[in-house]
């Protein structure tokens, strides 16, 4: 969590109320609070998501202009504006659009985090790229649909597993005391008992001689690597970290220019370190050792 003023500008013609309600909940965990929230759209649009935006606290700002991208250019002005007000540390655009890579590139020479939240399905790599990070959000509804629907077979096998194993415990027993009542009959269940016993050394002992030998030590590390890794050290730690919160610690090191992608200074390394989620990364953490 950081004390960074942040202010989010919503394109409300290209994301869904879900992915703006997950937005909004990720920057305040992130940086604590959310200072300014404003969300571009036709009147129509304000209209519709009205309840939504008073539960989030966000501003409407209506746009009457027709035409083709009216609403990007109506919320790439105000957002210059807004920086030379405000003096936000972290601008937030909420958008699928690549449209915005002018702005995104002018908002970083004012000295802002330019990050992006875009819509699962509708954000190609060449939007992502411009940005300081970006996060690829999905429909909760349709998480929640997959996460109903996978239990349930579950709990059926595990049903007939637990009945199988009743009725395969049963069985022995009942035919040991038919066995033990039976007239004439010798009972000989603890008969395998000795032949079990002798077989269990025979397999510890396979066990120990197929041990495999000691691993060789890894090699060194390249000095980039090292680098990176001294300006990261809850990597070595086993954590999880933002690729924004890279990009900030490498470009204070020197090791990022400030238009540079932590993406790519980190893929030539990629033994070392793996990106999260795979082909639309926002986290980073070191391999685990095979």
């Amino acid at each position: 969590m950081t004390t960074d003023r942040v202010m989010l500008l919503i394109d409300a013609d290209n994301v869904s109320v879900d992915v703006m309600e997950q937005t909004v909940k990720l920057l305040i965990e992130q940086h604590g609070a959310l200072h300014l929230r404003r969300a571009y759209g036709t009147a129509e649009g304000a209209v519709k998501h009205q309840a939504a935006f008073k539960r989030l606290g966000i501003k409407p700002m209506v746009n009457l202009a027709t035409g083709k991208n009216s609403t990007d250019i109506a919320l790439a002005v105000d957002a210059i504006d807004l920086v030379l007000a405000e003096r936000p540390d972290v601008v937030a655009i909420a958008s699928s659009d690549s449209d915005f890579a002018p702005l995104v590139n002018r908002l970083r020479e004012k000295g802002c985090v330019v990050r992006g939240f875009g819509q699962e399905g509708k954000t190609g790599d060449e939007t992502q790229e411009v940005y300081d990070d970006y996060t690829v959000l999905a429909h909760r509804k349709v998480a929640r649909t997959a996460a109903t629907k996978t239990p349930r077979p579950a709990r059926k096998t595990a049903t007939k597993t637990a009945a199988s194993r009743t009725t395969a415990s049963a069985t022995p027993a009942s035919t040991t005391a038919a066995s033990t009542t039976a007239p004439g009959k010798t009972p000989a269940a603890k008969a395998p008992a000795t032949p079990a016993k002798k077989a269990a050394p025979r397999r510890k002992a396979a066990v120990q001689a197929s041990a495999p030998p000691p691993e060789p030590a890894p090699p060194p590390l390249p000095e980039k690597a090292r680098q990176i890794l001294d300006c990261l050290p809850e990597l070595e730690r086993g954590e999880t970290l933002e690729l924004r919160v890279v990009s900030v610690r490498l470009r204070e090191a020197g090791l990022l220019s400030r238009s540079g992608s932590s993406t790519k200074l980190l893929s030539p390394f990629a033994g070392l370190f793996e990106l999260l989620p795979a082909g639309q990364p926002n986290h980073v953490r070191l391999r685990k050792a095979a």
